[in-house]
């Protein structure tokens, strides 16, 4: 059997065309509209506009100028488009696994509960990390099974994390990303551009016309209604693409993003990657593309099962050497039981309260101990030091201080469990 290539096996939205070559979201059918829009003014300008003014000027062939940047600028406007379209727009690949170098053992209990031991891993939802001297909270996607990078969101349409996420355009059927943000703004200010040329050449046939007849506006109107029909859609089209290009400026400008300035206009937060405006224009348009994160022609490579991770339990000794200690991963379902045991200074308290737990106490709702863990900044590490006696052996709680000093995991406010 064939292996697959990456695209064909791809779990996002998107749509491969030419073996992976090419790839657009899910829908790119919407792009055929914006052809139709670009293609077709350009079409009735070139034969009912530009063609009568070839002999209008001076110089007996110099109005064949208006036809040729006519043609020259709509290929261009379309180049544009494609690049902006038909490529990676900075999709994060996906993770197999979560990431395991972020999961936390926050408790070592080596204890039966009602028979049974109940470990589980969990890792922060969110992390911090420094951008520019500041900290920027990032966030887990659980699609992906990554900590998105600063600026990253996940696309509900595309179904991917991409990298500097501007916003979803269905008009070019595709992400606007970090890889084809800069052709983002080229084809829409150059369909600007184009407007006002379409719209300019237009009202001066006109003008042309009312020479000629010595007639009136409303003479040359009539006897050229294409030219008014262009000018009432470049006017209109001025509005959406004209609109779109002052609005990028002011993003560029400000280092922003589409998405950021929508979502967090309100919190008048610092703008942590606002370098000035000159920087900010030079790192859009004089920086060098990255390349894609993604070979998609590629072949899938077999997933290599791993064992899940090992419980390691401490079996009662009979020594009474020095304090031992095990470790054995912490569950969500006694994470109350936990917090409470672990602010009480009783330490007979302790053993009586988990015994009893232990033999006839029932569970509690997972959400209970959701929501006192993630009501902390940080997740408590308990540890469990036993001590030995020649006659009892009791445990005794505490928080451990290595928590304090982990600074790569910061407004912790709800967990990812994984059960086994």
């Amino acid at each position: 059997m064939a292996a697959n290539r990456v695209y064909e096996a791809w779990k996002g939205s998107n749509k491969f065309l030419f073996g992976g070559r090419l790839i657009f979201g899910p829908d790119a059918k919407s792009l055929l509209i914006s052809l139709v829009l670009v293609i077709v003014p350009v079409i009735i300008f070139c034969v009912f506009v530009a063609r009568h003014l070839r002999h209008e000027f001076s110089s007996y062939n110099a109005g064949y100028a208006i036809l040729v940047v006519a043609v020259l600028f709509n290929i261009y406007v379309l180049i544009l488009l494609f690049f902006t379209s038909a490529r990676d727009p900075g999709i994060i690949p996906r993770n197999l696994h979560p990431p395991e170098e972020e999961f936390r053992y926050d408790s070592s209990v080596s204890i039966d509960i009602g028979g049974r031991q109940t470990p589980s891993l969990q890792f922060p939802r969110t992390k911090e990390v420094m951008v520019n001297g500041l900290p920027v909270r990032v966030k887990y996607c659980d699609t992906c099974m990554l900590y998105r990078p600063p600026r990253c969101s996940h696309c509900s349409i595309c179904n991917n994390c991409v990298q500097r996420f501007d916003h979803h355009c269905p008009w070019v059927g595709q992400c606007i990303g970090l890889r084809n943000y800069r052709y983002f703004f080229m084809f829409v200010s150059s369909a600007t551009l184009l407007c006002i040329y379409v719209f300019s050449i237009s009202a001066f046939y006109i003008k042309v016309l009312m020479d000629h007849n010595h007639g009136t506006v409303w003479k040359a109107m009539k006897e050229s209604p294409a030219s008014v029909i262009l000018m009432a859609y470049c006017f209109v089209a001025l509005w959406f693409v004209g609109g779109l290009t002052g609005f990028h400026l002011y993003l560029i400008g400000t280092n922003q993003t589409t998405y950021e300035n929508f979502r967090y206009r309100a919190d008048s937060r610092v703008n942590v990657y606002n370098r000035g405006c000159i920087n900010n224009f030079l790192e859009v348009f004089c920086t060098k593309v990255q390349p894609s994160k993604n070979n998609f022609r590629a072949f899938v490579q077999e997933e290599v099962q791993r064992p899940p991770p090992q419980v390691v339990t401490q079996e009662p000794e009979s020594d009474t050497g020095g304090d031992h200690r095990s470790k054995v991963e912490d569950d969500l379902d006694i994470g109350e039981d936990l917090l409470k045991i672990s602010q009480r200074r009783n330490i007979e308290g302790f053993d009586e309260e988990i015994r009893s737990r232990g033999s006839n106490g029932p569970y509690h709702n997972t959400s209970e101990g959701d929501s006192v863990l993630g009501s902390d900044r940080r997740a408590p590490t308990v540890r469990s030091d036993e001590r030995h006696s020649s006659r009892r052996r009791s445990e005794s709680w505490e928080i451990a201080p290595d928590v304090l000093a982990n600074s790569n995991v910061t407004e912790t406010r709800s967990y990812v469990s994984s059960r086994h």
